[in-house]
C-alpha cells in the first residue's frame, strides 16, 4: 500500500490539522511511524509531547490518557544538556483505521518537529461507514 508522510514544526500549545477528507471516504489511513525532534537540539534542555487526535481539539496539553479513543498515537521528546541525554519515545495505535482528518498538538518547551508517516488503505463500503461512524460518536458536545 502507499505511504504518505508528513512532517512540520509546531509551536507550543498549537493545534495543527492534516487533511485526510474526501468526498466519497473510501481511502483510510493507518499511522505506521510518528517521529518528533526539537527545533533546536544543540541547546538548553527541553522537553515536550506531540499528540495526534482523530477529532478537533480544543487545546494542546501534555498529559497522556491511553483511554482516549480518539488518540491515535503520542511522542514524548527530551533534550536534556546537563546529562548529554536526546531522544524520545513514540507510540502508535496502528489498529486504528481512519478516513476523515487528523488533528495534530504540541505541548513543549519550543517549537517541536514532526514527522508522520500514513499507510493508505482502500476501504470497503462496510468499514468506510465504521470509520466514519466512528468519528462521528467521538465528537463531543451538541450535534
Amino acid at each position: 500500500m502507499p505511504i504518505k508522510s508528513f512532517r512540520g514544526l509546531i509551536i507550543n500549545g498549537a493545534i495543527e490539522t492534516i487533511s485526510l477528507h474526501t468526498n466519497t471516504g473510501t481511502t483510510g489511513y493507518r499511522i505506521t511511524k510518528l517521529e518528533v525532534v526539537g527545533n533546536d537540539p544543540r541547546g538548553a534542555g527541553s522537553e515536550g509531547v506531540v499528540k495526534i487526535y482523530s477529532i478537533p481539539q480544543t487545546a494542546a496539553s501534555d498529559k497522556i490518557d491511553f483511554s482516549d479513543n480518539t488518540l491515535l498515537g503520542c511522542a514524548f521528546y527530551e533534550n536534556s544538556s546537563s546529562q548529554s541525554t536526546f531522544g524520545g519515545t513514540s507510540i502508535i495505535f496502528d489498529n486504528m483505521t481512519f478516513n476523515q482528518d487528523v488533528y495534530v498538538t504540541a505541548a513543549t518547551d519550543e517549537s517541536i518537529n514532526y514527522y508522520i508517516e500514513m499507510e493508505q488503505v482502500k476501504l470497503a463500503l462496510d468499514e468506510n461507514t465504521v470509520a466514519t461512524l466512528k468519528d462521528i460518536r467521538n465528537i463531543t458536545g451538541p450535534v
